[in-house]
């Protein structure tokens, strides 16, 4: 049985040894503060890298808001925001490659926001998106459906 000095020792020791794997797993809980202009949220794909790729993601709020979007990329310059929300019962989905999963009783979603298994039977809520000319991810915060 170790004693309380000797687990303290080790607990220290090992956090030292893999704070890669600590920072790791609160990387996916990180939420980038974006301030809408006139009720639009403009990311520019040079400042949110995270979106250049296919399959890339990013969690944003909007400056005085109280929900976060999830802003995904489909490729070939195709981009979705979606409220994380699950419509069964209120939990917040999580980001697992190509799917949604809702980790309180398993609802699944595809990128898009469509309901691939439920309990939930309604998609998650989508903002309108586009692709500006100059690379700029706009989404209309009034356009929530």
């Amino acid at each position: 049985m170790l004693d309380r000095r000797e687990f303290v020792g080790r607990t220290v020791c090992a956090l030292i040894a893999a704070p890669s794997a600590l920072l790791a797993g609160c990387a996916s809980l990180v939420t980038r503060t974006v301030t809408p202009v006139d009720g639009t949220l403009r990311l520019s794909l040079v400042h949110y890298p995270e979106l250049a790729a296919p399959g890339g993601s990013l969690r944003v709020l909007p400056e005085g808001g109280d929900e976060p979007i999830y802003v995904l990329s489909l490729g070939a310059d195709r981009f979705v925001a979606v409220s994380p929300i699950c419509t069964h019962l209120g939990c917040t989905v999580e980001i697992q490659g190509a799917r949604l999963i809702c980790p309180c009783h398993g609802s699944t979603y595809d990128r898009d926001g469509r309901v691939l298994q439920g309990p939930a039977e309604r998609p998650l809520a989508r903002y309108a998106t586009q692709l500006s000319n100059d690379g700029v991810v706009i989404i209309d915060l009034g356009s929530r459906t």
